[in-house]
């Protein structure tokens, strides 16, 4: 009786002591994963990208070129519409990616080309002001680099939803003025307000076409420096470098649809056969030869599409920027661009697409099943051989 005894007393710590072994096994596995999904893959999928070289060797500056990373459509969630998992899961995502990007590649500057939140048109003061607490946490960054943003449509709403105090606060959180040249390196970048371009005189409308009228006169004057009318034509123009600009915005130029975008962010099929309405889904005809005719870029980025699609204006190429979240695409990415005064180049960068991340996650689950299967599995049947050996015949 007593043999008995310690032979249940045998097999049930052996039980016991495997249960245990295969509990922390299975906690380090998910741990394992988890690590992986969330923190690793970011890395080991941006660490692959690479800032591009400038096309053409230029007569040596004394300036490094600039290096300046350009998403858009962050879109973050607001109370009114956003379920905290859809928050939790996508800012996540875009946070990881975000940090990931500015401790691996170092930019000098950082771009986001509008729509930085998706309920800016509707949020009363405290949302807009949780929304922004969440966006300089997500969006940190070093003392080196510098992040300035675009205003965009879901940020102040559309042409008949804006208003001045929404445009005000969007500017006061942000610290800039929409419809200004900023210059880094002696290079010109030119943000405008592209969601008050209706044309239709409105108060916020006339501000940002004097804006623009202004920004195109500095302009002039640093390309006629030395003609003779300058000094009298550019007395009381505040005074930038002489390079073309770089146009950013959120709303497209003028184009009538995406048909003709390609690559593997570029809208579906159905999507490119859709026409776009002006003033809606891009800029309407004459502000957008008004811009180009004003400003006279050598590039433009723009947002809004969450696709990515590259056109050229009269020569001068358009980039749309995707998307910088999994909520609005599987695929999301950015620009890394190297600029200098004469020239610029650009390389795309990829994020974890969010069906790779939920494949290792379902293969994870499906590994860790049958593997529990397996382990537990001998000590049933030894169970049972026990059993039926201390049966009586």
């Amino acid at each position: 009786m007593a043999a008995v005894k310690t032979g249940l007393g045998t097999e049930k710590s052996s039980r016991l002591n495997r249960t245990s072994v295969l509990l922390l096994k299975c906690l380090g596995f998910i741990f394992a994963i988890f690590f992986f999904c969330e923190f690793l893959v970011y890395y080991l999928v941006i660490i692959q990208c690479h800032w591009p070289n400038p096309k053409t060797e230029t007569i040596p500056n004394p300036t490094t070129p600039l290096k300046a990373i350009f998403l858009s459509d962050t879109h973050l969630l607001g109370e009114i519409t956003g379920h905290w998992f859809d928050k939790l899961r996508r800012e996540w995502q875009m946070e990881r990616a975000y940090q990931s990007a500015i401790w691996l590649l170092q930019p000098d500057i950082v771009f986001i080309l509008g729509d930085i939140f998706d309920e800016g048109k509707w949020s009363n003061s405290k949302a807009w002001e949780n929304d922004v607490a969440r966006f300089q946490a997500m969006f940190r960054h070093p003392p080196h680099t510098e992040l300035l943003v675009v205003v965009g449509n879901h940020d102040i709403g559309f042409h008949y939803e804006m208003t001045v105090h929404k445009l005000n606060r969007f500017e006061k959180a942000f610290n800039l003025t929409s419809g200004k040249v900023v210059s880094r390196k002696g290079i010109n970048f030119v943000l405008v307000n592209s969601v008050a371009l209706e044309g239709d005189n409105c108060k916020i409308c006339r501000a940002a076409e004097d804006q623009i009228l202004e920004v195109s006169r500095q302009l002039s004057c640093s390309r006629m420096k030395n003609h003779p009318d300058s000094v009298k034509k550019c007395r009381n123009v505040l005074p930038v470098p002489p390079s073309a600009p770089i146009l950013l915005q959120h709303y497209p130029l003028y184009r009538t649809s995406d048909s003709e975008c390609t690559g593997e962010d570029a809208p579906s099929p159905e999507e490119k056969n859709l026409l776009f309405k002006e003033k809606y889904d891009v800029l309407s005809q004459y502000a957008s030869q008004k811009l180009l005719r004003l400003i006279q870029p050598r590039l433009i980025l723009s947002g809004h599409t969450h696709s990515a699609c590259e056109v050229l204006h009269d020569n001068v190429p358009e980039i749309s920027v995707p998307s910088f979240s999994w909520r609005n695409r599987n695929n999301p990415s950015f620009i890394m661009a190297t600029i200098t005064t004469e020239d610029f180049s650009l390389e795309k960068c990829f994020l974890p697409t969010e069906n790779t991340v939920i494949r290792v996650y379902c293969v994870a689950a499906a590994l860790l099943c049958i593997c529990a299967v397996i382990y537990l599995l001998p000590l049933d049947f030894s169970k049972s051989f026990y059993t039926i050996k201390q049966k009586p015949v």
